[in-house]
């Protein structure tokens, strides 16, 4: 009796589908996080944070799930693809800015002008923040893991967020805020982001994080 051979394109679409998407989601919630970012919401004149606080833990657990199913070398391929479209991004929106609009649009250009001309410095302190704290996060994760023996998924999202969250969010506040804010708001600021963006990765991105990576190695059986 014959022995039918797998199919090698089925293997890499079960592959393929979950990076793909996985990819995708992470590139679309820097994207927002960076345009929400511009809007600074204070509470109680104590807690000041920006608006893309609130997404960004969402984008490291992301980054935790690429690591932890793909390894590093794929994370960091992934992490310098976003850095690439947040410059995209701010090169389409910043053309966006130049071109003329006719008269009766006067409003809503200034409202995109007075948006996007704010964008670019919000992307820069992104980028730098970017590229310094997800690049620790994936590897204090993989050396985590190594020594742990892949158990305790929790200790390492928790773990490697809490040294990434160092790296990403005090140059980010620096460059995209600062001479905007006072100083006070300044540092209340990056206190209020780093335990915040904690908080949301213990409570809520790390369940995430369980759930979708038990999901994806499902679909790769």
């Amino acid at each position: 009796m014959n022995k039918v051979s797998e199919n090698p394109f089925k293997n890499r679409t079960a592959d393929g589908l979950p990076l793909m998407l996985v990819t995708a989601l992470f590139v679309t919630l820097y994207l927002v996080s960076n345009v929400m970012a511009v809007k600074v919401i204070g509470l109680a004149n104590l807690f000041y944070f920006d608006a893309g606080t609130i997404t960004f833990p969402f984008a490291y657990m992301l980054g935790d799930v690429l690591t932890e199913i793909w390894g590093f070398q794929t994370a960091k391929k992934v992490i310098w693809t976003t850095f690439v479209c947040n410059i995209v991004m701010v090169v389409c929106t910043q053309v966006g800015v130049w071109l003329p609009s006719p008269e009766y649009m006067a409003e809503t250009e200034a409202a995109y002008n007075h948006l996007f001309t704010y964008v670019p410095r919000i992307v820069l302190g992104s980028l730098a923040g970017f590229l310094l704290g997800e690049l620790s996060n994936a590897w204090l994760m993989e050396r985590i893991k190594r020594k742990m023996k892949g158990r305790r998924l929790w200790v390492r999202t928790i773990g490697s967020s809490m040294v990434g969250y160092v790296f990403d969010t005090l140059p980010f506040v620096l460059i995209a805020f600062a001479g905007t804010v006072s100083t006070r708001e300044l540092l209340l600021m990056m206190a209020f982001q780093y335990c915040s963006k904690l908080l949301i990765e213990a409570t809520m991105g790390t369940p995430m994080a369980y759930a979708v990576v038990h999901a994806i190695r499902r679909w790769k059986r």
